[in-house]
């Protein structure tokens, strides 16, 4: 179907449907995607697309972003993608550690880092490499350390955070659009395990729109299916060979995430056979000495509640009166996935 036919359809699915929609996209790739197309005006007033914790910047909970400004300061180098190193902790970005004499890289990948590490003209010592992101950032982590590379592992599965909102239910979802790159990596199967609507979904504004029809139609039958719409690239087991590489060399954990706590069975933990290369290992007598205390202050940003798809940006009260992409107060207005910088930069 072109747009205009799969649009058509919406209208006529969610008429017949006659009640309010909440349509989740757990993607900030698709974040992006529906704010640049501005797809939210194309659908009927009654679906409503709703944003949740597809930004890994976003999720990092903000102790471990104080546990590696702490090791900055204390002399550690430092290398992590570039949305990471402008996200405020309590003791400053890793921009400002910067400033004031830090080693900090950012980089494009793990390679890079592995060479930063590898230069003796770069540095003389160790190099840790703050790693974050889901299922597809952690291959590219875990080759790393199985080559020497020092990590500080933040790491999370994905799939228990959208089980985590239906079960807190704060919210109701009616339905998902999974990420299409996470699933590339885990296939289809894992998300048969949560019983509501979901269709894994590319990231043109064709894919995101026929997901939506997808989706009514399920609800409109009264089924609770997953559906795969991104055939071209996502297959039912997915990635083999990249989850082999995830699983030599990580665990499962608990996982710490901005806007839920913990989650169990979410994160990811280097294992026993790979602890020299564990920046948690290596350095504790640094991170057993930091001031937590203020990592759980609250403050007025809401990226929290903005994760979980409580809050829009506009609800939050510190959005663009104070909180912008120059000078962000939260995560969410740093990363290029994040709610709030979307929405700065799309709103129009």
């Amino acid at each position: 179907m072109n747009e205009t036919d799969v649009l058509k359809n919406i209208h006529i699915l969610a008429k017949k449907i006659g009640r309010e929609v909440n349509l989740m996209e757990v993607c900030g790739t698709h974040t992006q995607a529906v704010a640049r197309a501005g797809l939210k005006s194309l659908l009927p007033k009654n679906v409503h697309l709703t944003t949740g914790p597809g930004c890994p910047v976003c999720v990092t909970a903000q102790e471990d972003i104080d546990a590696i400004i702490s090791l900055t300061l204390a002399g550690i180098p430092v290398a992590t993608y570039g949305d990471m190193m402008r996200v405020p902790g309590s003791f400053g970005s890793l921009d400002q550690a910067r400033e004031k004499g830090a080693k900090v890289f950012d980089v494009y990948s793990t390679e890079e880092a592995l060479e930063i590490r590898n230069s003796k003209l770069e540095i003389e010592e160790d190099l840790v490499f703050f790693g974050l992101g889901f299922e597809t950032t952690a291959p590219m982590t875990a080759y790393a350390i199985q080559k020497g590379l020092t990590v500080y592992s933040t790491h999370k599965l994905f799939l228990p955070a959208m089980k985590a909102l239906l079960e807190i239910g704060e919210l109701k979802i009616d339905g998902y659009i999974c990420p299409g790159h996470v699933s590339a990596i885990i296939g289809s199967r894992p998300y048969e395990e949560m019983k509501v609507p979901q269709v894994i979904t590319g990231f043109q504004p064709n894919d995101i729109l026929v997901s939506v029809y997808m989706l009514l139609r399920q609800l409109a039958e009264k089924r609770s299916e997953v559906e795969n719409e991104y055939v071209r690239l996502v297959k039912e087991s997915g990635n083999p060979e990249a989850l082999g590489e995830i699983f030599e060399v990580f665990e499962k954990t608990d996982g710490n995430w901005r806007g839920f706590g913990t989650i169990p069975g979410s994160g990811l933990k280097i294992k026993e056979k790979y602890r020299d290369f564990d920046a948690k290992i290596k350095y504790k007598d640094i991170l057993d000495k930091v001031d937590f205390s203020k990592s759980r202050k609250p403050t007025a940003c809401k990226c929290g509640e903005i994760i979980r798809g409580l809050k829009s940006p506009k609800d939050c009260p510190v959005y663009k009166k104070g909180c912008t992409p120059d000078k962000p107060i939260g995560p969410c207005m740093v990363s290029v996935e994040g709610a709030c910088n979307v929405e700065y930069r799309y709103e129009k």
